[in-house]
C-alpha cells in the first residue's frame, strides 16, 4: 500500500495554496491524471514528481514532504542574512570507459543540501 502520510502532505500543500487538483497539476507539470491516481493511492509518487513540488514551491521541505520531519510552509531566510547552516559540498568526477578510451563526462546539474534540510539546484548550460 502506498505510503498513506506522504498523500496527505501532498494534500496539505495543494489545500495551503487553496488549489485544485488540475491546477496542482498544471503549476507543477505534471498530468492531471497522474496528481488524481496519487490522491486515490493507485500510484506512488516518483522522484521526479517530488522534485517538480519542491522546485515549484520553495516552502516545502523536501525532508518533511517525504517522511514528515521539518516543517512546511518552511520559513525562508532573508537574502540580507547570513546562513546560519553552510551548505555541505560534495564534488564527484566519474569517468565512463569506452573500449579502453576514457571520456570525460560533464556535470549536468549541481544539487547543494544544506544541514537545515533545504537544497538548491543548479541547470548546466549548454
Amino acid at each position: 500500500m502506498v505510503n498513506d502520510k506522504i498523500i496527505e502532505r501532498i494534500q496539505t500543500v495543494i489545500d495551503h495554496y487553496g488549489l485544485t487538483i488540475s491546477s496542482f497539476a498544471d503549476k507543477i507539470g505534471v498530468q492531471r491524471s497522474s496528481i488524481s491516481h496519487l490522491l486515490k493511492g493507485r500510484n506512488r509518487p516518483s522522484l521526479d514528481f517530488v522534485m517538480k513540488v519542491v522546485q515549484t514551491y520553495p516552502e516545502v521541505n523536501l525532508y518533511w514532504l517525504l517522511n514528515g520531519k521539518g516543517n512546511f510552509p518552511n520559513s525562508l531566510q532573508n537574502e540580507d542574512s547570513p546562513t546560519p547552516n553552510p551548505p555541505s559540498i560534495s564534488i564527484e568526477k566519474s569517468n565512463v570507459r569506452d573500449n579502453d578510451n576514457i571520456k570525460k563526462v560533464e556535470a549536468s546539474r549541481i544539487v547543494v543540501f544544506y544541514t537545515d534540510g533545504t537544497f538548491e539546484s543548479f541547470e548546466m548550460k549548454k
